[in-house]
């Protein structure tokens, strides 16, 4: 149960956002109804979202198991939801995402590189982040700076993002409902 309110003052800002969000994702995200509360902030948040989704340096697999790493070592069930979502959206084997939060329980089915990047998101997700200047060297060794750069801020992001839902008590929102990834658990329909 969200822990504020999710009718935020209906304001022509809200009112955009949801049929942006209705359009793009098929119902309102409930992050947009908390941002709501604050419309500079949901104006804000959602201008940079826009900008990072045009973002192209890093394969957009590896970026995807980064945030959903890091969301799960964070345990946001509302951004593991939308995770498997969007991996859905990507095209991404169901097999592999739905592994992603105990992916060291099964690292035959990742790549050296995917582990890396899982690995490093992790590392960064730490309370005091413990990445190494070993992991660092490898990645921009493998990625270049550039995709590199773009790791570590997608990195960051989804720490905001699943610490922000997390604090206000968003879970899961049915997203990974109408997809064929799912999270562990949960049984895909036939």
């Amino acid at each position: 149960m969200a822990r504020i309110s999710l009718t935020p003052p209906r304001t022509p800002l809200l009112r955009l956002l949801e049929w942006y969000s209705r359009r793009s994702y098929g119902k309102v995200l409930d992050v947009g109804l908390v941002l709501g509360h604050h419309p500079r902030i949901l104006r804000g948040v959602f201008g940079f979202e826009n900008k990072v989704s045009r973002w192209n340096e890093l394969d957009p697999e590896l970026k995807h198991l980064a945030v959903m790493a890091t969301a799960a070592k964070i345990n946001c069930s509302w951004c593991l939801d939308f995770g498997h979502w969007t991996a859905d959206q990507l095209g991404l084997s169901p097999e592999k995402v739905s592994k992603v939060p105990v992916w060291r329980k099964h690292r035959e089915s990742f790549t050296d590189m995917e582990q890396l990047v899982m690995e490093y998101a992790e590392a960064m997700t730490e309370s005091g982040p413990t990445v190494t200047d070993e992991q660092t060297s490898r990645l921009i060794r493998h990625l270049g700076e550039p995709a590199f750069v773009e790791l570590t801020v997608m990195v960051a992001l989804e720490n905001f993002r699943s610490r922000v839902n997390s604090a206000v008590g968003l879970t899961s929102q049915g997203f990974s409902e109408s997809c064929a990834v799912r999270p562990p658990g949960q049984a895909v329909a036939e």
